[in-house]
């Protein structure tokens, strides 16, 4: 049996996920996202991205380039995301209309890829095959993706174990080893163990590194909300909180504690309607009932308008701008671009790591800087990363005992933090495949 991976993107770049398998006469494609920051300045210079052809988005590098794959074209059986986040499913309108082949993926990340389509006005004729946590799709009698589910920063993510004859290729790009999630299942070791039975011909492995060796749980992110919001004195100040507008669980916690300090919630911004409507829509919250859910700029405007009247200590605020981005609804409340003054000792929680790119790094900088120079009360970390440390990524290795190890999601010098790991573990060059774009390897 002939097995051939290529990585199509993301092999020495953080973005533009996207990865491909032929198994002898079929083959399938493993994600396809954006290169999220190649996008955001194209735009914050004035470009539409919506009036870009796919071959520009290309040429842009804001989506993976894969006409290398189009000796395969007519193989695909099957375009497979392993979760919600743009970095993995972003690309999918631009680039899937060139394979005749089914979307699958959980309902979670459908949704939230139907809810993005919409908003950009844009359809495809692939057909769009859901498949459940923990379920099976089989495309032939030799070839089967199953999805395995693991805790990651937003729900319903997979590790994609393709199970093939000469073994399993598993996917895993994206994940936490979490054994208290505050939403979803925790690790399942046991199916972890009993994929290591059946035997790993290759374990594909996310690069991206978390800030401690070992990752906390969500639970201790969970706690750290509860000591900022509960514990400190915000009686009479704002509380303004900031995290990633796909976490589904970190908005669960902010709104409990909320509630408990007898708060009234306030989400703002387009991407937070975007993921907690996908959300509502297969079942996994009712946010729309305990949270306002605020989307356009002139309702936000009006909104918050009507709270400096109410009072804003009557409220917790949440709002997109982590990042430090110009455009956020966090930036605009800073630069008093919206109808909101921030006053002495009010407490703005950062809820969410920096992505450690420019200008993310620099523009959350200037933004401390500004918060520090009003008096405001910040907290910073309050966080816990949806990565594995390198700890995590050993005990990951050992239960799986893959045949050949392939980093994956990173720049050159986050892979090779990975392909070293692997060597002290004692596997060999001929093992671990560091890859750049475009590179196919047999297997």
């Amino acid at each position: 049996m002939a097995i051939e991976f290529c990585g199509v993107g993301g092999y020495g770049e953080s973005g533009r996920n996207m990865s491909a398998l032929k198994v002898n006469d079929d083959a399938i494609v493993l994600d396809m996202g954006f290169f999220l920051q190649k996008i955001a300045d194209f735009e914050e210079d004035g470009g539409s991205r919506q009036e870009l052809t796919t071959e520009q988005m290309i040429k842009l590098e804001g989506i993976p380039d894969d006409n290398v794959l189009n000796s395969w074209r007519n193989n695909v059986r099957g375009i497979f995301a392993s979760h919600c986040h743009l970095d993995h499913i972003g690309a999918i309108p631009y680039l899937a209309p060139k394979y005749n082949a089914p979307i699958v993926g959980t309902p979670f990340t459908l949704e939230v890829l139907k809810t993005m389509m919409n908003d950009d006005k844009m359809h495809l004729k692939n057909k769009f095959e859901k498949v459940q946590p923990g379920k099976i799709y089989k495309i032939n009698k030799d070839l089967k993706v199953e999805f395995v589910n693991v805790p990651h920063s937003t729900l319903q993510t997979s590790l994609l174990a393709v199970h093939t004859k000469e073994g399993i290729i598993l996917y895993a790009n994206d994940f936490k080893l979490d054994n208290h999630p505050v939403l979803g299942d925790k690790v399942d070791y046991e199916k972890l163990k009993e994929l290591s039975q059946i035997g790993i011909k290759a374990l594909v492995l996310d690069s991206i590194p978390a800030p401690q060796d070992k990752t906390p749980s969500e639970l201790v992110a969970r706690e750290m909300l509860k000591e900022v919001m509960v514990e400190e004195d915000n009686r009479g100040h704002a509380i303004v909180v900031s995290c990633f507008a796909s976490h589904i669980a970190r908005l669960r916690s902010i709104i409990d504690f909320s509630h408990k300090l007898n708060r009234k919630v306030l989400i703002l911004g387009r991407s937070f309607t975007k993921y907690i409507k996908s959300a509502e829509n297969v079942g996994l919250c009712k946010y729309s009932k305990e949270a306002e859910i605020v989307t356009y700029k002139n309702q936000i405007r009006k909104k918050l308008k009507k709270i400096e009247k109410d009072g804003l200590s009557d409220y917790v605020i949440i709002a997109t701008g982590g990042q430090g981005e110009k455009s956020s609804v966090l930036s605009r409340m800073l630069h008093n671009e919206l109808p909101f003054e921030f006053r002495k000792e009010d407490s703005v929680i950062f809820s969410n790591r920096v992505i450690p790119v420019e200008p993310n790094i620099t523009n959350r900088a200037i933004m401390e800087r500004k918060f520090m120079q009003k008096g405001l009360r910040l907290f910073k970390g309050v966080h816990s990363s949806g990565h594995c440390g390198k700890e995590d990524l050993r005990d990951f290795i050992k239960i799986l005992n893959p045949e050949h190890i392939i980093p994956c999601q990173g720049d050159h010098k986050l892979m090779t933090r990975v392909a070293d790991l692997a060597k002290e573990m004692g596997y060999n060059n001929k093992r671990v495949h560091s890859l750049t774009n475009g590179h196919k390897v047999r297997l």
